[in-house]
């Protein structure tokens, strides 16, 4: 197997990861029964040397539900009969989440509304008053 590609700078090792395989459940026939088409994917991202400290405690942070008492990443790929198929679709899995894990949000910059954007805020709430003030009765004094 090569080294994972998660992304520019981000290189997951082949000896980090390893699988697991064992039979598919649910339907499927007597292939479903005889096979092991089930892959596990396994990876410790708290021992991986792939990522900075940074990353690793981010990785840690936003998978921690996802990630066992032990440290370990488990992911498991039965949707395809082939086995070889699963454990690339186990793969790129992986790939995603981390991807998703070390994507780092832009942070917000407050702005400011323009001098014409408030201008006419101003003359539509005086306008709204004015038609408000024209519902009300006259007073006969």
């Amino acid at each position: 197997m090569d080294d994972i590609v998660i992304q520019p700078g981000v290189v997951i090792p082949a000896h980090e990861v390893w699988f697991t395989t064992s039979r598919s459940t649910g339907a499927g026939g007597q292939h479903v029964n005889t096979t092991n088409s089930r892959v596990t994917l396994w990876w410790a991202p708290a021992n991986s040397g792939a990522l900075t400290p940074f990353q690793k405690a981010r990785v840690l942070r936003r998978l921690a539900t996802r990630i066992s008492q032990d440290g370990t990443l488990q992911i498991n790929v039965d949707s395809e009969r082939s086995q070889f198929q699963n454990r690339d679709i186990a793969v790129e899995r992986l790939a995603q989440l981390l991807r998703q894990a070390l994507h780092v949000e832009r942070p917000r910059v407050a702005t400011r509304p323009s001098r014409g954007s408030i201008e006419r805020r101003i003359t539509d709430k005086k306008q709204t008053g004015e038609k408000k003030a024209m519902r009300k009765p006259v007073d006969p004094t």
